[in-house]
């Protein structure tokens, strides 16, 4: 399964917040990578720059590729709310994604080894593709057999985030994806709208 492998701190740099969560390296050096990267008189973007970086973030953000997230954002402009909002929340949906926000990963990229190795179901059923579209009412829950792994009694032990539209069970280990968040919801700092305009164009 494609996705991407590279380096996070470097990537974190150039958009200069933790887009992957907890980074250490990040927190030392929190200006962009390069040669220049500490020089303040750096050039002033372009609008296309600015844009194309926004779509950039997103897509790192939530661990998607181009072919995938275009197709995502076709889907959104077909829909009757607005495109960039219905972005975010065709993002939001995906299994990977709840699994992460659930607590049961640390991080999406671990929520997606979690789904794609066969640790997490849907409606009682096994499910190991990360970017499976739920539908507000659909359960999701550790597989009985993976509940003891350290990782996921780790990351539950640690995670303290709240949200108003999932909703988790310790005891079971069982969580539902109560409805789709609205963009109030979604605590990911991207614009929406530079990459409507970038697509756009």
């Amino acid at each position: 399964m494609a996705r991407y492998t590279g380096p996070k701190t470097k990537i974190a740099r150039k958009f200069g917040e933790a887009i992957f969560g907890d980074d250490k390296s990040f927190e030392k050096r929190n200006y962009p990578p390069g040669q220049h990267g500490n020089n303040r008189r750096r050039g002033k973007k372009s609008e296309y720059a600015i844009q194309l970086m926004e779509k950039q973030k997103a897509k790192y953000t939530y661990g998607i590729l181009e072919r995938q997230f275009r197709n995502m954002f076709e889907k959104a402009t077909r829909s009757s709310g607005i495109t960039g909002e219905v972005l975010l929340q065709l993002c939001e949906s995906r299994l990977d994604n709840v699994v992460y926000r659930m607590g049961v990963a640390p991080s999406r990229r671990g929520a997606r080894q979690l789904v794609s190795h066969r640790h997490i179901t849907v409606n009682g059923e096994l499910v190991n593709i990360p970017s499976y579209h739920l539908k507000p009412g659909d359960v999701v829950g550790v597989r009985e057999k993976s509940k003891s792994l350290q990782v996921v009694q780790d990351s539950l032990a640690n995670n303290s985030s709240v949200y108003e539209w999932i909703t988790w069970n310790n005891e079971t280990k069982e969580g539902t994806f109560v409805s789709v968040p609205g963009r109030i919801q979604i605590p990911e700092n991207i614009n929406e709208q530079f990459i409507v305009e970038l697509y756009s164009k």
